[in-house]
């Protein structure tokens, strides 16, 4: 069923992952999708999948971090397609692991910049477009880090706590114009981050989720499928863990 068909949705970070995931069930839905990535190689493989699958998508490279470089996304989206009906701020990075008091100043400083300014930064000039439209729906891409610690990931923690509490700020103030705004939580997933991970930490993370496993990528994207679209029209503000029991503990 494509109750997405002919809405336009940009999705950052689209070039692996939970992204890739987001971008392609989009276009299976009917949409035509706005693939970006500081990956040019991954986006444009990702674009041709699409394509191969008969559905409609560009890709457009973005350093998120960048305020300019989110302006010239959001405006090369509206150029491609005409409109902007639905965004993902999805781009995001591990970061540095190390001690709060140990964490250095540069590795602090990006992961603030990739994690949460990055989805101000998008959200500005999404949301100038969405009010022209006088429609929109937003999906934040936090974490289950975003409600809870975890040792070594300080700034991660405290960017995803930031993109939770800037959702739902936003949420409030362009309720009323038609613009909805949610946060999606994934706890951890099967995705390329965790490629690195040795057989003993991976089984670590597998243990604290009580449902046994770590998550797939599909398994968050038919969420947020879910939220940019009409079924959702009521939900607004909120945040939806996917995270296998994680913070029921």
């Amino acid at each position: 069923m494509e109750y997405l068909k002919n809405k336009v949705a940009l999705v950052t970070g689209a070039g692996s992952g939970i992204g890739k995931a987001i971008a392609e069930l989009y276009a299976q839905l009917g949409a035509k999708v706005v693939v970006s990535d500081i990956n040019e190689a991954h986006g444009e493989e990702v674009v041709t999948q699409i394509k191969a699958n008969g559905g409609d998508a560009v890709f457009i490279k973005a350093d998120v971090s960048d305020a300019a470089a989110c302006e010239a996304l959001i405006a090369g989206a509206v150029k491609q397609y005409g409109s902007l009906d639905i965004a993902v701020n999805n781009a995001g990075i591990g970061g540095e692991a190390n001690l709060a008091g140990d964490m250095s100043i540069n590795g602090w400083d990006k992961v603030i910049a990739v994690n949460l300014s990055s989805v101000f930064y998008c959200m500005k000039y999404e949301l100038q477009q969405m009010l022209k439209q006088g429609r929109g729906a937003i999906v934040n891409m936090a974490s289950i880090l975003g409600q809870v610690g975890f040792a070594t990931a300080s700034g991660y923690v405290a960017a995803k706590h930031g993109v939770v509490g800037l959702t739902q700020n936003a949420a409030i103030e362009y309720a009323a114009k038609g613009i909805r705004i949610n946060a999606v939580g994934p706890a951890f997933i099967n995705t390329p981050l965790l490629d690195n991970m040795d057989a003993a930490t991976k089984q670590m993370l597998v243990s604290l989720h009580p449902i046994g496993r770590l998550g797939e990528a599909n398994e968050v994207a038919e969420l947020v499928a879910w939220l940019s679209s009409d079924k959702a029209s009521f939900v607004t503000g909120s945040y939806y863990p996917v995270d296998g029991g994680y913070l029921a503990r």
